[in-house]
């Protein structure tokens, strides 16, 4: 039988949903994943993360680290912690990499509409 604890731990992993990130810091161009809430709206999900003042650390999966140094080969992490002071901005690298959903099926198909309709358009 499971502990209350490992109980709570599992079902707080069911709630996260992955997101490829890049990270930008003051010496070095962090990719990887972090997990946000799949309860927060859509346009808030990394706003939310990095605004949480209990958070001193941001989690990354499958990082990997590229230094500004270009002469120097990226390092490539399971996990990394990156503590939120050296953090200057963060953006998705794609959409969400997993949701299971058709409406975000349905979403993606309605862009791909609009970006062929506006690279059609002529330009002013």
């Amino acid at each position: 039988m499971e502990s209350s604890e490992g109980l709570e731990k599992m079902a707080k992993n069911l709630d996260m949903v992955p997101i490829e990130v890049s990270i930008l810091t003051a010496d070095h161009d962090i990719k990887g994943v972090v997990y946000v809430s799949k309860y927060t709206n859509t346009n808030r999900e990394l706003t939310d993360l990095l605004n949480d003042k209990e958070r001193r650390f941001l989690a990354v999966t499958n990082a990997e680290i590229y230094p500004r140094n270009a002469g120097q080969s990226p390092r490539k992490y399971n996990f990394l912690e990156i503590h939120m002071d050296y953090v200057l901005m963060v953006h998705p690298s794609t959409q969400a990499v997993f949701k299971d959903s058709g409406k975000t099926q349905e979403d993606i198909a309605r862009f791909r509409d609009l970006r062929i309709k506006l690279n059609q358009t002529k330009p002013f």
